[in-house]
């Protein structure tokens, strides 16, 4: 049975291409499968998959009836192994989920709220200075483009960070530190933006 933190392993394990192989096979399938949806649609790209899919396990299937019937064994069917394994997803495992996704959508509401209602004064700032910024990259990118770039982040950022590790611990320390204290001077000289104390 797959773990929470086994499978949270084997992501880790992809993203900082642990087996090189494995990692190209899942990277090249997502990126190949993002650029098809940049082309076609997504009903067109289900349906070619599904197509090629269907193809090589019909002719699969086919080339090993054949091989069956020259060489008078009796292997069964080819897929016997895949067909007998269970794949219902089980009941606690959907509830599990389903709350985790529940507890994060209540979060993500509440948190909406908040800067919406500007229950604090320098979070709905930011909050408005965010979407602005999100317009201008709207305007140059479309959500493919975007989650294109994610994935292509996700499976370069954690390896290029890990081999140069102390260099971009330092400069990132002195960025966090220059927005710290541009923040600071900001909140110091604009009335009602102190953050309050807790």
């Amino acid at each position: 049975m797959v773990t929470e933190e086994t499978s949270l392993y084997s992501v880790v394990d992809l993203l900082y291409w642990r087996d090189v192989k494995t990692t190209g096979v899942v990277f090249g399938a997502a990126l190949l499968l993002l650029l098809s949806l940049t082309v076609c649609s997504i009903v067109s790209v289900s349906s070619y998959i599904g197509l090629a899919l269907l193809s090589v396990t019909i002719c699969f299937r086919i080339y090993k009836g054949i091989l069956q019937a020259i060489q008078k064994s009796d292997e069964g069917h080819p897929f016997k192994q895949f067909l007998d394994q269970e794949v219902a997803l089980s009941e606690d495992m959907v509830h599990k989920y389903s709350d985790m996704v529940l507890a994060k959508l209540n979060k993500t509401i509440g948190d909406l709220r908040r800067l919406f209602l500007v229950e604090d004064l320098v979070d709905s700032i930011k909050f408005a200075v965010f979407m602005w910024i999100l317009t201008y990259v709207g305007a140059f990118f479309n959500g493919l483009t975007l989650i294109i770039l994610v994935v292509v982040g996700a499976f370069s950022c954690p390896i290029v960070y890990e081999k140069h590790q102390t260099q971009i611990d330092h400069y990132l320390a002195l960025v966090n530190n220059q927005v710290k204290d541009v923040v600071g001077k900001i909140q110091a000289k604009v009335p009602g933006m102190k953050r309050k104390t807790e």
